[in-house]
């Protein structure tokens, strides 16, 4: 991969380097990563010119604030040799799946009892409620994304920027090699086939991820309650972290948060 010259000089890119994956034979270059924290500006003008160039931008967050080896990116705790590909996956069939391992209950060593267990994942219990329907896009899904870019980058993030040669945000995840859940889902291709069928069904976007975060820019969210439960569901599915242990202990706390929410954010433990 050539940055600079797939971009051209209608994009100045600030200096920065291929990354080796650590999980390879020393000669897979999956991610260029600027030196420095990514520029104000950077993500749109660069997402802009993705027809052209086939790069797919990245803020790349660290590990922490104060992380010397900027891990995982320059550290190259990337693996993408032992990624499959989005395209091979069936989303619903894995969120399903996932539901289904994290509402069913281990008498010997969970924690929670059968009832309380399914109370977080209440009105639906056990039951996976399928898929949510998706809803009409009325705002350009990539504008959205390069203001939440920005966004990021006013608070005085450390982020930097960050290019792969990926047909889209969801299948970046996958080709990066990125492994931020693990704990989850080992082949981060199942986590980017979910991804890459919100960006059809909700106009999401990829623009930020960190050693296990994930952000993604929502052009047509929930509008209700109602609309809400079922994509709440599908989130706990994902990334049940992100109700077990985040502000919102049940699910429809959750989704309550997620009314009109045009930024969706996973962290996985």
């Amino acid at each position: 991969m050539n940055p600079e010259a797939l971009l051209g000089a209608d994009v100045e890119l600030p200096p920065g380097r291929l990354i080796t994956a650590e999980g390879g034979d020393g000669r897979t270059l999956p991610l260029w990563s600027s030196d420095g924290p990514a520029p104000f500006g950077a993500w749109g003008r660069i997402r802009a010119a993705h027809a052209r160039t086939g790069l797919w931008p990245l803020l790349l967050e660290p590990l922490r604030a104060d992380d010397e080896e900027f891990r995982p990116w320059a550290s190259g705790e990337l693996y993408p040799e032992g990624m499959s590909r989005p395209s091979e996956h069936d989303p619903a069939a894995l969120l399903a799946a996932w539901w289904e391992g994290c509402t069913s209950v281990d008498e010997e060593d969970d924690h929670l009892s059968a009832d309380q267990r399914l109370a977080v994942t209440a009105p639906y219990g056990a039951v996976w409620p399928g898929l949510a329907a998706g809803r009409t896009v009325t705002e350009d899904p990539d504008a959205l994304a390069a203001d939440h870019a920005d966004v990021l980058l006013s608070f005085g993030t450390e982020a930097r920027l960050g290019l792969v040669e990926a047909g889209s945000g969801a299948e970046a995840l996958a080709v990066a090699g990125w492994s931020g859940p693990a704990n989850h889902a080992s082949d981060t291709a199942r986590i980017a086939a979910v991804v890459a069928d919100w960006e059809r069904r909700f106009g999401a976007r990829v623009f930020a991820v960190g050693f296990d975060t994930l952000r993604l820019s929502v052009a047509a969210p929930p509008a209700t309650l109602e609309e809400a439960l079922p994509v709440a569901a599908e989130h706990f599915a994902f990334c049940p972290d992100n109700v077990w242990q985040g502000h919102s202990r049940d699910l429809r706390a959750y989704a309550e948060r997620l009314v009109g929410a045009d930024l969706w954010t996973f962290w996985w433990d």
